[in-house]
């Protein structure tokens, strides 16, 4: 097998070169997003690249730029105008775009990251621009192998694909599920360090069954309802085929799935080629990094993971994946005697209730080998969550619904009334479908709630006057630097420690004085660090566990080697060669 020098491997960082010699000149290097420097271009290199009068005179560095398009953009009167303009921007010039996004990345990620990527992804159709990323539809069967190297870059180091059939908590957006693919990629480079030119964004456009879609003569996904069966599961196989064929190696992230074929793709390829699904994966390392993080601010420890009762409600892909992530983490902890012990701490509801005794009810749809792991037999079945909180009073309550309001006042009082420190994950995204608000969650446990979302809301100032603190718990923690440190590594597999370990360094990034105040994690303009970091352990992980294709040289420091390597969006002298 073929080993790099891991720290070689993006010796073509920018900020390592000289130059960038290729072979395009004239108005397709200004029109070339990736070259683009816009007015930034040298007086020499517009007479070497035979763009001398396609740009205005004056040469602008890149200061000047950025106060230019922060200010148009500070213009923009809504949230879906600034999506558009940021996207116009990222079309014309991603160095740029990407150095914008850096230095703004808390107020950005809520544009081009939850919670507006969810309108957006809502209104694809009507804001198309240019296309981005690549489209495989069912029309292209039998020819995806060929269609592959239709795409202009020989190296692509990561993937995120989706079939757009449960995009956020908004359902089946069809083909207009490629705005999440495209903002992931997005964090992927801002906070990760990923390269710009190294990313794909793609859709498997497989149908879609939303009926305003397919009424709507603007939408561009095909016009039929979903494939299905094993006519869904062959039209996947055949692109995964493809792409590790052109790709070998490739990270693919699946991302945005519907249940079951999120939990299905997932069991079939996690040991066949380097893949993990978000949904089911990443935010279940987020969420676990939360809970461990809680446990701090209440004075424990986190091998105190164990004594927790944890009720979830939702029982899809990232209800189950989140437990799941759990129930790892209490087993590699030592502190449980089985899995199934594990397994007894954590109570599950679906649309219908709890997963309880069986033969209490009939189900019209029967619950699956992941599900049946957390029915309590020793409980009714389908009881409502109120009922649930008041039998078990649970210490931690986590929503992945995609039901706004779902947690209740008479829900979050009844476990307030039973902890002191009572822990509130309303992990459902947009901010719109979100279980619970954080006005409500501490106005409800009198200002003493441990709060974290899957989209950001504000502080709450309290009556006293003291600062409710609120934490994203939000995946963007944690797949940039799992992207990073799966791809410096070479590893061949993403495998369930890194995910735990990913946990585990989030959980402990945040520093006692914030704990002290409910903060559980760095601020989001802190996400390169904690990629960096992130990436770092991953990496370790990798090599421990015999995965790792690169190779460390002697005397290098793996955290250094990690850092230098991730991308900074500079602009470099650009040399044409025939």
């Amino acid at each position: 097998m073929f080993r790099r020098c891991l720290s070689r491997y993006y010796s073509t960082s920018s900020r390592d070169k000289t130059v960038q010699v290729m072979n395009s000149r004239g108005i397709n290097v200004i029109h070339d997003p990736l070259l683009s420097k816009g007015t930034a271009f040298s007086i020499a290199e517009r007479e070497r690249l035979s763009i001398r009068g396609l740009v205005p005179p004056r040469c602008q560095e890149m200061r000047a730029q950025l106060l230019r398009v922060k200010r148009n953009l500070d213009a923009c009167a809504t949230p879906l105008s600034k999506f558009v303009f940021l996207t116009a921007l990222q079309d014309r010039n991603e160095t740029l775009y990407y150095k914008l996004l850096m230095e703004h990345l808390e107020e950005l990620a809520t544009i081009i990251y939850t919670p507006t990527v969810g309108l957006a992804s809502q209104m694809s159709h009507s804001i198309y621009r240019r296309s981005r990323g690549m489209y495989f539809s069912s029309q292209d069967r039998g020819e995806m192998s060929a269609m592959v190297y239709n795409w202009p870059h020989d190296q692509v180091d990561v993937i995120v694909v989706t079939d757009g059939s449960r995009v956020l908590g908004l359902g089946d957006l069809g083909a207009n599920g490629m705005q999440i693919p495209i903002g992931k990629l997005s964090l992927y480079v801002a906070a990760g360090g990923i390269r710009p030119r190294a990313v794909l964004p793609v859709v498997l456009d497989v149908g879609t069954n939303n009926q305003d879609l397919l009424s709507d003569p603007l939408y561009l996904g095909m016009g039929h309802h979903r494939l299905e069966g094993e006519d869904y599961y062959s039209f996947v196989d055949e692109w995964v085929t493809a792409v590790t064929s052109r790709w070998p190696g490739v990270l693919i992230q699946f991302e945005d799935f519907k249940y079951p074929h999120a939990y299905n793709l997932l069991s079939k390829y996690r040991n066949l080629i380097t893949c993990f699904n978000d949904d089911i994966q990443s935010t279940s390392s987020i969420a676990l990094a939360g809970i461990l993080a809680s446990l701090k601010c209440r004075g424990l420890k986190q091998e105190d993971l164990c004594h927790e009762k944890i009720v979830c409600v939702g029982a899809g892909s990232a209800g189950v994946g989140v437990c799941e992530g759990i129930v790892d983490c209490m087993v590699a902890q030592g502190k449980v005697n089985s899995r199934e012990e594990a397994y007894s701490r954590i109570y599950m509801l679906d649309q219908h209730g709890l997963l309880g005794n069986p033969s209490s009810s009939m189900r019209a749809i029967p619950l699956d080998d992941q599900q049946g792991h957390y029915v309590k037999p020793e409980l009714p079945d389908q009881l409502s969550l109120e009922q649930v909180v008041q039998q078990v009073q649970p210490s931690v309550l986590l929503g992945l619904t995609g039901i706004h309001g779902i947690f209740t006042e008479s829900v979050i009082r009844e476990m307030a009334n039973h902890h002191a420190k009572p822990v509130i994950f309303p992990l459902s995204n947009p901010d719109t479908h979100a279980e619970c608000t954080a006005e409500n969650a501490f106005k409800w446990t009198a200002g003493r709630a441990i709060f974290a979302s899957g989209s950001p809301f504000q502080d709450v100032i309290l009556p006293n006057g003291k600062i409710g603190r609120t934490n994203q718990c939000n995946n963007s923690y944690s797949f940039p630097g799992l992207g990073l440190g799966i791809t410096l590594s070479g590893s061949k597999r993403v495998t369930p420690r890194m995910f735990l370990e990913t946990a585990r360094t989030i959980a402990d990034m945040a520093t006692p004085e914030q704990l002290k105040e409910g903060i559980l994690f760095p601020g989001v303009k802190h996400l390169r660090e904690v990629a960096l970091k992130v990436g770092t352990r991953v990496c370790e992980v990798a090599f421990e566990e015999g995965l790792a294709t690169a190779l460390l040289e002697k005397g290098e420091i793996l955290s250094e080697v990690v850092r230098h390597a991730a991308y900074q969006p500079e602009y470099v002298p650009l040399v044409h060669q025939p």
